[in-house]
């Protein structure tokens, strides 16, 4: 097995749970993993070492999902102005449930689906923070190597990240019952 191979296997399942809190679907995960290992591959003679091999991979990870993310919202905003005039094109996504009980589902679902929207309301550096730290379980020195910032700019970044949910949650939930 090439040490490439072993530097896949070893980070890929990361890799793709990383990007698909940021993209939110399968296929853009699968094509977004691709293009980080590719430039893995690529960069590999560039790896100095200052960092673990890991968060230097999580930061490329990063960078192409917020490149992705970036891409995406200027093909949105394209998009409706094409829609404007007169381009009726639409775009759809198919979710298949994936246990027995519809009922319970669809409230994982919608609940999944308000702290998504929630998140996408952060700004970006509070997004990420919160994602590499929540959801995929990096400590606040990896975060700052993977965002090149510092420990205690993290640390504020998760405080503001929280305040900021909360208050877009609170909102979210006021609006709904009144």
């Amino acid at each position: 097995m090439t040490e490439f191979r072993k530097i896949v296997n070893e980070h890929e399942e990361r890799v793709r749970n990383t990007l698909f809190r940021f993209v939110k679907t399968r296929e853009d995960t699968e094509d977004i993993a691709q293009e980080v290992f590719i430039q893995v591959y690529e960069s590999m003679g560039k790896f100095r070492g200052d960092a673990e091999l890991s968060t230097w991979i999580y930061k490329i990870t990063v960078n192409k999902a917020i490149d992705f993310l970036r891409r995406k919202k200027r093909k949105k905003r394209f998009a409706q102005l094409t829609s404007i005039f007169g381009n009726d094109e639409e775009y759809e996504e198919v979710n298949i449930p994936s246990s027995s009980n519809p009922a319970s589902d669809l409230e994982t679902e919608q609940r999944k689906e308000i702290l998504n929207m929630a998140l996408d309301k952060l700004p970006e550096n509070q997004r990420t923070a919160i994602i590499l730290s929540r959801y995929e379980g990096f400590s606040n020195k990896e975060i700052a190597k993977i965002m090149s910032s510092s420990v205690s700019s993290v640390e504020s970044l998760l405080h503001r990240a929280k305040k900021n949910l909360h208050k877009i949650l609170y909102d979210y939930y006021e609006k709904k019952i009144f």
